[in-house]
């Protein structure tokens, strides 16, 4: 059976859809993230539904040198959503620059050992095994502001035997060092190693050595966006973020 709709029936439903239309526009915004590069990884994979049913437009700014969000903020850099390891978002909330209130933990990486892409694997199940590993190398990376590597070397007594060839760099790429090659092995986050390609994951740090970065969110103390932050850490905690952060080598919470 054919159906006809008159002019004004079609008209009726144009000016809704303006409706409509003006109405999203009048609520969407856009929220500028600084984050690490776990939560960028997050976003990375979830940011478009997101932005697809809530209207909002998301600016995720990602600096790889170490302390550089942070820099950034304490310089009066305006934004709306933080991500960064707990301690750095404590003392933001303590200088009064994160929303106490909005402060919320998302996600937390165990460390593991990465290394080449089709390099053998060596056996790190046990901590005899890790040292065994890491006076083998040729060469080791680690950054030492998100992970306490250079603590753990000193707690095994290698301190002084694998000095001489680790690098230490100022940026969050050492993941990228060993894919190219320039590095034999890399201690870094485990979410890391599993998001960059030509990296392959040797496996955690032993249980007796093993320890966890906590990434937690808060609000900007002067966000113009502060609604639309808000939905944002909402779904970021939601059924939709939840397996993907999964999926990336992490736990949430």
């Amino acid at each position: 059976m054919c159906r006809r709709f008159s002019i004004a029936h079609w008209a009726g439903v144009f000016m809704v859809g303006l409706l409509i239309a003006s109405m999203t526009g009048v609520h969407a915004a856009e929220i500028k993230v600084f984050t690490a590069r776990a939560g960028a990884t997050v976003l990375e994979k979830i940011g478009p539904e997101f932005e697809r049913t809530t209207g909002h437009k998301i600016n995720v700014i990602y600096d790889p040198v170490i302390g550089g969000s942070l820099r950034q903020i304490r310089a009066g850099e305006p934004f709306d959503v933080l991500i960064l390891g707990s301690p750095v978002i404590d003392a933001l909330v303590r200088e009064g620059k994160i929303l106490a209130e909005t402060r919320i933990n998302l996600m937390r990486s165990g460390v593991g050992l990465g290394v080449r892409a089709g390099t053998p694997k060596p056996d790190i199940s046990s901590v005899e095994g890790i040292k065994r590993t890491l006076l083998a190398a040729k060469s080791i990376g680690y950054v030492r502001a998100v992970n306490r590597v250079e603590e753990l070397v000193e707690q095994l007594g290698l301190a002084d035997a694998i000095r001489s060839k680790v690098t230490i760099p100022d940026s969050d790429i050492v993941s990228e060092l060993v894919a190219k090659g320039e590095l034999e092995l890399g201690i870094v986050l485990i979410t890391q190693i599993l998001t960059t390609p030509g990296v392959e994951l040797v496996g955690p740090l032993p249980p007796e050595i093993q320890y966890a970065i906590q990434f937690t969110a808060g609000i900007s103390a002067n966000s113009k966006a502060s609604d639309a932050a808000r939905e944002l850490i909402k779904f970021l905690i939601g059924p939709t973020a939840i397996p993907v952060i999964k999926s990336l080598g992490m736990e949430p919470g």
